[in-house]
């Protein structure tokens, strides 16, 4: 197989909670608009924390039929939405071969809210009255075989599951596979829909949501008072192809993604490395595939959680990896501030955010950064997008399990 294909990204798609499309989605986190507000998916009355980045105004009638509408997750409904945008934008379809062309698509929990419904029906109403349909609409991988279903995707098709990663492993062994001639496109990215009961409650009780309820002192990256993520839905979706085969059809390239790093703490199951070593690491080999050298500009969209302990060890990561002076040197920006955390699809959106800043030169703010820790004293452009001629943007993503993702783009 040939080991140096490029790889470029010609479609984006996208359901957040800052808009339904990709471009409302960027044109949002350009303007510094928060789209966390309070929960309205279930009734959060006796819940500590009330507010979530909500998908607002999504139609599942828009991309699919009634019938499957009854028979799919939330997940999944927005995963296949994310997936028609950028297939569409694309124009990829009918130009490579069904065996060909390929689904990676992350998520970290999959269709909970089904698992919730099916289970209540069995301890209310017994076994014979859960859904013949519960485990198809449960499973993490049924987004990618959705999806590879919907546009005949016969190559490499299969789910990206390593928690708050997974939305940027899946982007990141999507270009390995056309990389190393195994696919000549590839449907990535991540969808999540997590805002039940259940998930708040675990991640609430574990200390990890944030409990204010005001939406502009909830989600706080960097912030001395932060307290915590806010968790948030959606899908993202990324048509990665091999650059020959794009350049030769005319599409429209947004950049290339040039590096992956995915390593693994393999420390403890929640809490990250005390010295940042596998996040540092991820990133160190992301930029070494890149071709990093000093004088490029660096753009990082920090994993930036606002949990306490997230935040001080990834400016620890960033400062390792790129080393103290060009760390200062470097924008840093949550876009997590806007969003809060999509899980499993929160690489996917930061994906997007990477690529457009580097299309377009704008560095997308942290929001409600007001009052900076002093151990986050990196750049991390607070409130107001800047613009500035970036050469490498670098995605971060850190999950449970303690594994982490760095993926790097640049301009083609």
């Amino acid at each position: 197989m040939n080991e140096n294909r490029r790889v470029v990204v010609t479609g984006l798609g996208a359901v957040t909670p800052l808009g339904n499309s990709a471009a409302e989605t960027w044109e949002a986190m350009k303007n510094g608009r928060n789209g966390i507000a309070p929960i309205t998916l279930f009734d959060t009355e006796n819940f500590k924390a009330k507010l979530a980045g909500e998908v607002k105004g999504f139609d599942p009638k828009d991309y699919l039929e009634v019938n499957e509408i009854l028979r799919t997750d939330r997940y999944e409904q927005l995963a296949v939405a994310a997936a028609a945008q950028a297939v569409a934008e694309s124009g990829v379809k009918g130009t490579v071969e069904p065996e060909r062309f390929s689904v990676i698509f992350g998520t970290g929990i999959g269709g909970i809210s089904t698992f919730e419904t099916e289970h209540r029906k069995l301890i209310e109403k017994g076994p014979r009255r859960v859904s013949p349909l519960f485990i198809p609409m449960m499973i993490g991988n049924m987004a990618s075989g959705m999806i590879a279903i919907r546009h005949d995707c016969r190559g490499t098709v299969m789910p990206a599951v390593t928690a708050c990663a997974s939305g940027s492993d899946a982007i990141g062994e999507a270009m390995r596979l056309i990389r190393h001639g195994y696919a000549d496109a590839v449907i990535t990215g991540g969808a999540e829909a997590a805002v039940t009961a259940s998930a708040v409650a675990g991640f609430v009780n574990m200390k990890a949501l944030s409990t204010a309820e005001d939406p502009d002192r909830a989600s706080l990256p960097f912030n001395k008072n932060r307290g915590g993520f806010v968790i948030g839905e959606g899908a993202v979706a990324l048509i990665l192809e091999e650059y020959e085969h794009a350049a030769a059809r005319g599409a429209k390239i947004y950049g290339e993604v040039c590096g992956y790093g995915s390593t693994c703490d393999a420390y403890h199951i929640t809490a990250p490395h005390p010295e940042a070593r596998g996040g540092a690491k991820a990133m160190s080999d992301a930029m070494s595939e890149a071709g990093y050298t000093p004088d490029d500009v660096v753009y990082v969209n920090a994993h930036g959680t606002g949990t306490p302990m997230n935040d001080v060890l990834e400016t620890m990561a960033i400062k390792k990896a790129l080393g103290e002076e060009a760390a200062y040197r470097a924008y840093v920006s949550s876009t997590k501030s806007m969003t809060g955390h999509m899980l499993g699809a929160a690489g996917a959106v930061e994906a997007l955010a990477s690529l457009l800043a580097l299309d377009e030169g704008v560095i997308p703010p942290t929001i409600n950064l007001d009052e900076q820790d002093e151990k986050c004293d990196l750049n991390c452009v607070p409130n107001t997008a800047v613009r500035a001629d970036i050469t490498l943007a670098l995605s971060n993503s850190l999950g449970f399990g303690g594994h982490n993702a760095c993926l790097a783009f640049r301009k083609v």
